[in-house]
């Protein structure tokens, strides 16, 4: 969906600016950070490969495809349990293998990474 798409240099730099709390799930890392600006969803996403790591761009666009699947038939768990009046979160899903890996693995682990992100949160907002 368009309107959950993280595009903003800004707001990606602010991502990478090495203050925002990151976990890993193998092979992928998430940054996450609140939001600056309310969008119509809660929660605005990126994917990042690494040149570095895939130097050859179809490599890189079939991983980007692979967790943005992965993301896409797992997100609404989290949507379902993010209170509505939190404030926005953005997010970088970013793929830290050295290989390309199966559909099924990247999939499990942003399964984890959701419940993950959803314990983290879940201390902060009963006191609120």
């Amino acid at each position: 969906m368009k309107a959950e798409r993280l595009k903003s240099r800004k707001a990606i730099e602010r991502l990478f600016s090495g203050k925002s709390p990151s976990f890993a799930q193998y092979p992928v890392r998430l940054i996450f950070r609140e939001s600056e600006e309310r969008g119509e969803l809660p929660v605005r996403v990126t994917v990042s490969v690494p040149k570095r790591k895939f130097p050859k761009a179809t490599d890189r666009n079939r991983i980007r495809r692979q967790v943005r699947e992965a993301w896409r038939l797992n997100k609404h768990r989290l949507y379902q349990k993010l209170p509505s009046d939190t404030a926005g979160y953005d997010f970088v899903l970013l793929y830290v293998a050295r290989e390309p890996l199966p559909f099924a693995h990247i999939e499990q682990s942003v399964q984890i990474m959701i419940r993950r992100f959803l314990k983290k949160q879940r201390p902060a907002n009963p006191s609120a």
